[in-house]
C-alpha cells in the first residue's frame, strides 16, 4: 500500500533533553493509525515536527514520497496536513461560518467577503458531518462538543490528504464520540490517512488499524491493533511486563482514603446561580474524597466554581469550619483553605511563558514576602519539595512550563495549590488528557492527600475515576442536585441510572 506520511528516525532535542531518539511512523491512506503513550513520551513533539511547528535534529519527513521540512504549520496545511489539536484552535467571537473558513474566505468580484456563499458552503459542510448549528452564531455561543465538531469540519473541509487528531474527544459527549467515529470512517472511505493521538485505549481498539507506542522519545512498539490488546498496551506504555501490570493494577486507580472525619470543613447549601446552579448541596469532611458525577453541563465545574469563588451565587451560603464566609472570592476562598485546580488548565491554569519555578511558587508570593521581599531561597526549597514530592519530569526549575507535557502541566498546578497547605482541594477534570500512567500517579496522590487529611472534591467525565476514588458521590443534571451514593451504591451501574432517572422523571 502508498504512504501518504513517512517519519524517519527522527530526532529532537530541547534544552539538552533528548524528546525524540530515533522515531519512525507510516501514514497509509484510508488508515487510522493511533498514537500512544505516557505524557512526555513525545506524542505532541512528533506531531509538531509533522506540521512544522518545530525542525527536526536529525532524520526526515516525507509526504507522498518526497522530503519536507515545513517552516510553518500554514505551510504543512497548504500541503494537505490538517491538525485538530486538543486545545480548540478557533476564535469564540467569531461566527460559526467565519471560523470553518478562517483565512482562506471566498470573495466576490470586488475582493470583499462573500458571506452569502461562506453561509450556504459552511451550511453544506457541517450537514455532512452531522452538525446542525446556525453558521451564523458565534462560536463562543455554543457548547464546547459543538465547538470541537466545528474544529474537525474545518480540518477535513481543506482537501486535506493527511488529518491529525490530538486528543479530539476530550470535552465530547457519548454521541458526539459516536459522530465522530463515523466522520472518520467517511475518511477512511475518501482516501484521507488520520493520525490519531489519545489516552483512551478503548478508541484505539474501536476507530484504528494500526497503533504505534512512544516511551520516554522512543518507538517501543508499532503493529496491527487487531494483533494487540489493552493490557499488552498499558505495559507497553509503562515499560512493564504484562505479568507486572496485573500484579500491580496499573491499569487502575488506588483505593480511596479511610474516609471523613469530623463536622464539615467546607458545607454549602442551595448554591444557584442562572442558567447554572439550581439549589446544590455539598458538604465535604477531612479526609473524605467527594466525587461530582454527571453528564457534561450538568452543574459539576459550575458547582467548583462557586465554591471557589470564581463566578457569583444568585443565592446560597457557603460554611468554612462552621463559619458562615461572606463576600466569597478566590482570593478569599484560597485565605480560608480552599484551593481549585481548573478544568482547563491552558487557559485558567498554567501561565505558559513562565517558568515551573514561578508557576508553582506563583499563588504563595503573597506567604513568601517579607517587607515586600520574596526570599530566592525559599522559593527554591518549595519547588524542590513537590517537584520530587510529585515526581514532576522537568530538565530545570528555570525551564519553561509550556515545554512540559500535559500529565507534568497538571502536577504544576498541583504543586501550586498544595504550597498553599489547603483544607480542601477542588480538582476539575485532574486527569484529562493524560496518559495512564500520570492518571495513577495523580490518583495515588489525591488518596494520599485523603489519608492526611485533606478535603477533596474530585470532578471526572469518567465514571471509573469518581466511583473507584471517591466516598461520596453527588449526582448532577441540569446544575441540580438529583442524587447521593455512598458505600456499596457507588458503582457506574447507579451512577448511570440515577442521571436516566431524573431525566426520565
Amino acid at each position: 500500500m502508498a504512504v501518504t506520511v513517512e517519519v524517519s528516525a527522527v530526532s529532537k532535542h530541547f534544552s539538552g533533553v533528548l524528546a525524540l531518539d530515533g522515531v519512525s511512523l507510516q501514514l497509509r491512506p484510508g488508515e487510522v493509525h493511533a498514537l500512544v503513550g505516557e505524557n512526555g513520551a513525545g506524542k505532541s513533539t512528533l506531531i509538531k515536527i509533522i506540521t512544522g511547528v518545530h525542525r527536526p535534529d536529525g532524520g526526515v519527513v516525507r509526504l507522498h514520497g518526497r522530503e519536507v521540512e515545513f517552516a510553518a504549520p500554514r505551510d504543512a496545511q497548504a500541503a494537505g496536513i490538517s491538525t485538530i489539536y486538543q486545545e480548540l484552535n478557533l476564535v469564540p467571537q467569531m461566527s460559526v461560518a467565519r471560523n470553518l473558513f478562517l483565512g482562506r474566505e471566498p470573495v466576490n468580484r470586488f475582493g470583499l467577503i462573500d458571506f452569502a456563499r461562506m453561509h450556504r458552503e459552511a451550511r453544506d459542510v457541517l450537514a455532512r458531518y452531522g452538525v446542525p448549528v446556525d453558521v451564523r452564531r458565534t462560536l463562543g455561543e455554543l457548547g464546547v462538543g459543538v465547538q470541537q465538531m466545528v474544529a474537525v469540519a474545518r480540518a477535513v473541509s481543506t482537501e486535506a490528504s493527511v488529518v491529525i487528531m490530538d486528543e479530539p474527544t476530550s470535552s465530547l459527549e457519548p454521541r458526539e464520540v459516536d459522530r465522530l467515529a463515523e466522520v472518520i470512517g467517511m475518511l477512511r472511505a475518501d482516501g484521507i490517512a488520520v493520525l490519531y493521538v489519545t489516552h483512551k485505549l478503548d478508541e484505539v481498539f474501536r476507530l484504528a488499524q494500526q497503533v504505534t507506542v512512544l516511551r520516554d522519545g522512543r518507538r517501543v512498539h508499532t503493529g496491527r491493533v487487531a494483533d494487540t490488546n489493552r493490557l499488552g498496551l498499558v505495559a507497553m506504555m509503562l515499560g512493564r511486563r504484562v505479568d507486572d501490570v496485573r500484579e500491580h493494577g496499573l491499569t487502575r486507580f488506588g483505593e480511596a482514603g479511610e474516609g471523613p472525619q469530623g463536622d464539615p470543613v467546607l458545607r454549602a447549601v442551595g448554591l444557584a446561580r442562572r442558567h447554572a446552579l439550581a439549589g446544590v448541596d455539598v458538604d465535604v469532611h477531612q479526609g473524605e474524597v467527594v466525587g461530582l458525577a454527571g453528564l457534561l453541563g450538568s452543574g459539576r465545574s459550575e458547582t467548583a466554581r462557586a465554591l471557589f469563588g470564581v463566578d457569583p451565587l444568585d443565592a446560597g451560603r457557603i460554611d468554612v469550619a462552621g463559619v458562615p464566609v461572606r463576600r466569597w472570592s478566590p482570593a478569599a476562598a484560597i485565605a480560608a483553605g480552599i484551593g481549585l485546580v481548573p478544568e482547563d488548565r491552558k487557559a485558567e491554569g498554567i501561565v505558559p511563558g513562565l517558568s515551573v519555578r514561578d508557576n508553582i511558587v506563583l499563588a504563595a508570593l503573597p506567604r513568601l514576602a517579607r517587607a515586600g521581599f520574596v526570599s530566592d531561597r525559599r522559593c527554591d526549597e518549595i519547588v524542590d519539595v513537590f517537584v520530587r514530592r510529585l515526581r514532576i519530569k522537568i530538565a530545570s526549575p528555570d525551564q519553561p512550563v509550556r515545554d512540559l507535557s500535559g500529565g507534568n502541566q497538571q502536577k504544576v498546578l498541583l504543586a501550586r495549590m498544595l504550597c498553599l497547605h489547603p483544607r480542601v482541594l477542588l480538582l476539575d477534570e485532574p486527569t484529562r488528557g493524560i496518559d495512564v500512567g500520570a492518571k495513577a500517579e495523580i490518583q495515588a496522590l489525591i488518596d494520599e492527600l485523603a489519608r492526611t487529611g485533606l478535603g477533596v472534591v474530585l470532578i471526572s467525565s469518567e465514571l471509573e475515576e469518581v466511583v473507584e476514588g471517591a466516598h461520596r458521590v453527588l449526582v448532577l443534571r441540569d446544575g441540580a442536585l438529583v442524587g447521593v451514593l455512598t458505600g456499596d451504591d457507588i458503582s457506574e451501574r447507579r451512577i448511570m441510572t440515577t442521571i436516566a432517572g431524573a431525566a426520565d422523571g
